[in-house]
């Protein structure tokens, strides 16, 4: 072990410089830092946003919503740059007091409904449309065991593995091997469920996979963190049969352009106001894809 003893002070003080790659947008208070209102579009369904794991988890329920028939599920997404803290303008700290995106507001009720948490947007979508959410005691319950289990483990992939291999400002051995040693048992625990299930939760594909998707999907597929080979994710057989078997939806390709600021430009879309915003070039690229 060759990790530098670190010994706390008596009382924490911030370190503006200390924090690694996303030092400028954290910081130990809450609240607003500036003004600046929030756009509405024309749907009742109004999303502030962007493509990461818990962005993308609430895109893809919307658009597989879209791909049911659900006109009412039509939606404007708004970027959020996180980067330059956009979370912590007034008018999304209205939505959002916690200051993290996804964010939804949902204008179809008198007053407007806020829905905060990618978990809690996505249970709010399954039971105003009644899609992805079963019915029946027993699958309603394993689908939400699901999908709160993602939200309890999904820190200690993102803000514990994540951080410590991919983006503090220095590497140490002790909390790397603490969080991959976690993360190889969440991948585990997928894998073992998944040998048993076509889906996550069970037999039908609902918000459970939905919210699991993005950031599992990711790690296996080497799109986050650069760390698949480092975890051995290839291992896990049939974690690996339902990750791919997702990403061929098209509703999920759709879902993970949308906010999309970073990779191949076809496969961007900043903000998403109308179906007609999947242009032609887009299309043929999920077409070549293997999408519809």
């Amino acid at each position: 072990m060759s990790d530098t003893t670190y010994t706390p002070p008596k009382v924490w003080t911030w370190d503006h410089a200390n924090g690694g790659q996303f030092a400028s947008i954290n910081r130990p208070t809450a609240g607003a830092t500036h003004e600046k209102t929030l756009p509405v579009g024309e749907h009742p369904l109004q999303l502030y946003s962007l493509a990461t794991p818990n962005g993308v988890k609430v895109t893809i329920m919307l658009e597989e919503l879209l791909a049911l028939g659900h006109e009412g599920a039509e939606y404007d997404a708004h970027l959020i740059r996180i980067t330059e803290g956009d979370q912590f303008g007034s008018g999304f700290v209205s939505i959002n007091p916690n200051s993290k995106i996804p964010a939804l507001v949902d204008h179809s009720t008198t007053p407007p409904i806020r829905v905060f948490e990618s978990g809690s947007i996505l249970v709010y979508l399954a039971e105003k449309f009644g899609a992805f959410l079963p019915h029946t005691p027993e699958q309603r319950t394993e689908t939400m065991n699901w999908l709160f289990w993602q939200m309890g483990a999904a820190p200690f992939l993102g803000g514990g593995f994540g951080h410590f291999y991919a983006y503090a400002p220095e590497k140490y051995e002790y909390p790397i091997n603490r969080y991959a040693m976690e993360v190889k048992r969440q991948l585990d625990v997928l894998d073992r469920q998944l040998a048993e299930h076509p889906y996550v939760a069970g037999k039908e594909y609902t918000i459970a996979d939905m919210a699991i998707w993005p950031w599992y999907g990711a790690v296996v597929r080497n799109e986050a963190y650069d760390a698949a080979e480092f975890l051995e994710a290839h291992s896990y057989k049939n974690l690996n049969r339902w990750v791919e078997e997702i990403a061929e939806r098209p509703a999920v390709k759709r879902g993970g352009m949308v906010n999309r600021t970073w990779g191949d430009p076809a496969l961007q879309l900043h903000e998403r106001h109308d179906a007609s915003d999947f242009d032609l070039r887009t299309e043929d690229k999920l077409s070549d894809q293997g999408g519809d």
